[in-house]
C-alpha cells in the first residue's frame, strides 16, 4: 500500500517506512509520557507535507491544544483541531472534512450514546474503537489512536482494542531519563519490535538518529562492572552499557536488585557462574543496571551481564573498546546469536576494536575487530580474568 512520510525519520521507521493509508494505529503508553507531544509533532509534519490532519482531543480544549503547539513552535502547519468526545458528531466532522490523517487523543474519552458505560469502560472503549477502526477502512482515512496504559499495565479495557488496529505501537521511558522509545508491538505493514528513539527537549521531542551514541555517553576510564553489550532492537542494532555492582552483604539472604533487565536471566547466570566456573557469589550483594533507562529483553545479553559481574567481582576492568555478547545455556555452554554481523558493524562504527563472542559465530562481517571466539563460559572466566 501507499505510504506517506512524516518526515520524522525514526516515527516513520517504526511504521515501517511511512504511514499506510486507511490503517489504524493504537499508540500506548502511560501518561505523561509525551504521547500528545509526538503526535501533535507528527501531525504538523504530516501537514507540512501536503496532507490533511485532524487533531480531536477529548482531554483538552482546542486552544489548549493550540498553547501546547504555540510552545513547540507548530503553529505554521495547518492541522485542524478540534476539541470533542461524542463519537458520532467526530464521526460526522470526519465525513464531512475527509482527511488523509485523524488522530484521535484519547479513545478513553470516546462515548457512544448507544452504550449505557460511562466513557473509559471496556464497552465504550472496544466500540468506540471498533467504529473509528471500520470508519477509517471504508472512508481511507489513516486513524491514530492515543490509549492511556492503565495501572495494570493494559491499555483500558484490557488490551480490548490491540487486536482490531493494524499496528500497535508503545510509547515508552522513564520519567527520570531523557530518552523516550517508541517500540512497534504489532505492525501488520512492517517489522514488530522496531524502535524509534526520541529525546524529551524543551522544543518537544527530537529524534535520536544514533541511539547506541547516546546509551554510550560519558565512557571515558574504564571501569570494573562494566560491560558493553551490542544488542538487536527490531531491525537495528543499539550498544548499551550493562553495569554491575557486587558488594559483602551483612543480609542472611544477600539482595539481587535488577533494573532493566529480567531477573530471572541473571539469577540463573548467578547460578551458572557458580555450578559451572566455581566462582560463587554467596554472601555478596548484587546489584545490576542498563545504563540509559533502556530495557533489554534478549538473551543476547548473558555475556555481557555475566561479564560486567565477574568484572565487578574480580574488581578488574573490561577493555573499554570491547564488545560482548552470547547466550549462555544451564551447562555453562555458550551459544551463538543472531544477526552477529550486523552487532560487530555497529560496534566498530562506533570505535570498539575487539569482540567476545561464542564459538561458531559468523564474524564475516567483522573487518577490522579483533574477534574472540569463546566454547564456554569457564574459558570466557580464564581467558578475561585468569581464574575459573
Amino acid at each position: 500500500p501507499p505510504r506517506a512520510s512524516s518526515g520524522i525519520e525514526e516515527f516513520d521507521r517504526v511504521l515501517g517506512g511511512g504511514l499506510v493509508q486507511a490503517s489504524a494505529i493504537l499508540v500506548g503508553g502511560d501518561p505523561g509520557i509525551g504521547k500528545s507531544t509526538l503526535l501533535l509533532q507528527a501531525a504538523a509534519s504530516f501537514a507540512r507535507k501536503g496532507l490533511k490532519c485532524l487533531y480531536i482531543s477529548g482531554e483538552e480544549a482546542a486552544a489548549q491544544v493550540r498553547m501546547r503547539a504555540q510552545r513547540l513552535d507548530l503553529t505554521d502547519a495547518a492541522v485542524q483541531l478540534g476539541a470533542e468526545t461524542n463519537l458520532r458528531d467526530i464521526l460526522t466532522t470526519l465525513d464531512a472534512e475527509r482527511p488523509q490523517l485523524a488522530v484521535i487523543d484519547s479513545i478513553q474519552t470516546m462515548w457512544l450514546d448507544s452504550i449505557e458505560a460511562a466513557p473509559g469502560s471496556v464497552s465504550q472503549v472496544r466500540a468506540s474503537a471498533h467504529e473509528l477502526v471500520t470508519f477509517a477502512k471504508r472512508r481511507g482515512v489513516a486513524v491514530i489512536l492515543v490509549g492511556h496504559v492503565t495501572k495494570d499495565g493494559q491499555i483500558a479495557g484490557p488490551r480490548v482494542v490491540e487486536h482490531m488496529v493494524d499496528t500497535v505501537l508503545y510509547f515508552e521511558g522513564e520519567r527520570g531519563h531523557q530518552f523516550r522509545i517508541l517500540r512497534a508491538v504489532k505492525n501488520r505493514f512492517g517489522p514488530a519490535d522496531e524502535i524509534g528513539v526520541f529525546e524529551m527537549t524543551g522544543g518537544g521531542l527530537a529524534q535520536v538518529p544514533n541511539p547506541s551514541a547516546l546509551f554510550l555517553a560519558n565512557r571515558d576510564q574504564p571501569a570494573p562492572g562494566s560491560a558493553v553489550f551490542a544488542g538487536i532492537e527490531g531491525t537495528r542494532p543499539v550498544l548499551t552499557e550493562i553495569q554491575a555492582l557486587v558488594a559483602p552483604s551483612t543480609l542472611a539472604s544477600p539482595r539481587r536488585t535488577v533494573v532493566g533487565l529480567d531477573s530471572g536471566r541473571v539469577s540463573t547466570i548467578l547460578a551458572v557462574l557458580e555450578a559451572r566456573c566455581g566462582i560463587p557469589f554467596t554472601g555478596l550483594d548484587v546489584f545490576l543496571n542498563v545504563a540509559g533507562g533502556l530495557r533489554v529483553s534478549e538473551p543476547a545479553s548473558d555475556l555481557a551481564v555475566a561479564g560486567a559481574l565477574l568484572s565487578a567481582r574480580e574488581d578488574v576492568a573490561i577493555p573499554p573498546d570491547m564488545v560482548l555478547f552470547g547466550e549462555i545455556s544451564l551447562s555453562g555452554a555458550l551459544r551463538p546469536v543472531g544477526q552477529t554481523e550486523n552487532r560487530l558493524k555497529e560496534a566498530s562504527k562506533l570505535g570498539f576494536s575487539q569482540a567476545t563472542v561464542p564459538s561458531h559465530s559468523k564474524i564475516e562481517g567483522a573487518a577490522g575487530m579483533r574477534v574472540r571466539q569463546m566454547p564456554d563460559l569457564t574459558a570466557f572466566v580464564g581467558e578475561m580474568f585468569g581464574a575459573g
